[in-house]
């Protein structure tokens, strides 16, 4: 794989540089790239696709792994780099593509299922991926993601603590998320100013949801995210804004009553059961509202 000196030529060579503003810091060794594939629990017969391919570090590991990767690349000058010199094996299928606009559909179609994706994700756009998936959650089986190590607290947040907040809920609805291993400034080129930690996140429902209401994913995000907007507000206040989506204050109290959450707490304080508790009790009224 490409270590800190080739990396350094390849750039100088084909006259590019690690770009600021798309938050690209290059896996400089093998020991660490070989442990996330080991980690990510790709197998031999799988497809994967991966975010971000930068100078092949990741790329090469996981090709001599799986049976095929998907790789996309939105930086133009490292496609034509790559093309230029030939440098992936020939399962690698290298793609010029936004990670944000991705069809995440249409490529769990060529792939035959549920994606596994791994990614050495650029931290620039960590926050709107991970949203992206969670709105692609039904199309993906895991996702193997190498992000800011205060990205990770967040995402495996407990209630009650400061890092918990909206990500925290929508993935702890949706999938269960795993720290794989820690990796620190000194394996990137060029060198970041922040730890890094690898999750692997599974798009399976945990087990307490296994038994929960019914209940509208978009209306439990609307909830989240008002609530967690203004977290320091009750939840009596900070939910009055749900007003833009058709609920009123009257009929958000019926459903705080309903579920047994007290108005006086924060959004902090629910688990995503509870949120996802009060969605379903939101439900119902707001279908009877509309469909009369």
């Amino acid at each position: 794989m490409p270590d800190e000196s080739h990396i350094k030529r390849a750039l100088t060579r084909h006259c590019l540089a690690p770009s600021k503003e798309r938050g690209q810091n290059f896996l400089i060794h093998e020991h660490v790239t070989a442990r996330i594939v080991e980690k990510s629990g790709v197998q031999p017969q799988d497809v994967v696709v991966e975010l971000g391919v930068g100078l092949g570090s990741l790329t090469l590991p996981l090709a001599a792994k799986v049976q095929r990767v998907i790789g996309l690349e939105i930086d133009r000058g490292i496609v034509e780099y790559h093309q230029e010199t030939g440098d992936l094996p020939a399962n690698v299928t290298l793609r010029h593509q936004d990670l944000l606009t991705a069809d995440y559909p249409a490529l769990a179609a060529e792939c035959g299922g549920r994606l596994k994706i791994v990614a050495n994700l650029p931290y620039s756009i960590t926050n709107p991926l991970l949203f992206r998936l969670i709105e692609h959650r039904a199309v993906l089986n895991s996702a193997t993601l190498m992000v800011q190590k205060e990205v990770g607290q967040r995402l495996i947040a407990c209630p009650g603590t400061k890092e918990y907040g909206i990500l925290s809920v929508l993935f702890g609805a949706c999938a269960r998320i795993e720290k794989l291993l820690g990796v620190g400034p000194g394996n990137f080129y060029p060198r970041p100013k922040v730890d890094s930690v690898v999750i692997r996140i599974t798009f399976d429902p945990p087990a307490a949801f296994a038994t929960a209401p019914a209940f509208d994913f978009s209306l439990f995000q609307h909830l989240v995210e008002t609530a967690f907007q203004q977290r320091r507000k009750t939840l009596r206040n900070s939910l009055s804004a749900m007003e833009r989506y058709g609920y009123e204050r009257e009929t958000l109290d019926r459903a705080l009553a309903a579920t047994g959450i007290s108005p006086t707490l924060r959004a902090e304080n629910l688990t995503a059961s509870d949120f996802a508790r009060l969605a379903a009790s939101l439900k119902e009224p707001a279908d009877h509202r509309h469909g009369s």
